[in-house]
């Protein structure tokens, strides 16, 4: 099974998104982003990838610790950015010390649980993706980063962390714009 933590932003914030998103529409190359599911968006914490069965048990119990430790924080959804020309994204703003804390318990809880670590980026750069262009197919990114710029969410409280698994799409169905569908597997309040 793949999977990874993340906290889940509110239905209006994802709303609030949304809306900004519908502007981007009509810009060259939109037709062509494979979008992500709204209702499967999220803010990655740790990404464990594909993890034995045997090890979720252990997993699930250390994520419901690292819960206990961690009190309630504010973020909203900002603005947007893109990696490697491929991938655009919205930004996050709030208490990034409180998430990037949440981020690296949840990555060590990986470790303690008998995960073994996947290549992670050097730096935890907190995001939420909003669409993926193909490998073979670039799509100029600015004007869409451009397009959200002004973009400022509501604030809202970050209240549980989740353990997702990620269920890709055959190659037929990635072919034809379909995104991972994404199953939230446990969820905790964060109590601390």
């Amino acid at each position: 099974m793949r999977l990874f933590t993340a906290v889940l932003p509110p239905e209006g914030a994802i709303a609030e998104l949304s809306a900004a998103e519908r502007e981007l529409r009509g810009l060259p190359g939109a037709e062509r982003l494979r979008r992500t599911d709204p209702a499967g968006r999220h803010i990655t914490l740790a990404f464990y990838g594909e993890t034995d069965d045997s090890l979720v048990p252990g997993l699930r119990d250390r994520l419901a610790e690292v819960a206990l430790r961690h009190a309630p924080f504010p973020l909203r959804l900002t603005g947007g950015g893109r990696f490697s020309g491929r991938v655009l994204w919205a930004d996050v703003e709030g208490d990034r010390e409180a998430l990037g804390r949440l981020a690296a318990d949840t990555r060590a809880a990986g470790l303690l649980a008998g995960v073994p670590p996947p290549v992670e980026p050097p730096e935890y750069r907190p995001h939420l993706t909003l669409a993926f262009a193909k490998k073979s197919d670039r799509v100029p990114l600015d004007p869409f980063v451009a397009g959200l710029a002004g973009f400022r969410g509501s604030l809202w409280r970050a209240g549980q962390l989740a353990l997702v698994s990620s269920r890709l799409p055959d190659t037929a169905a990635r072919e034809a714009g379909r995104s991972p569908r994404y199953v939230t597997e446990a969820l905790w309040p964060l109590t601390g």
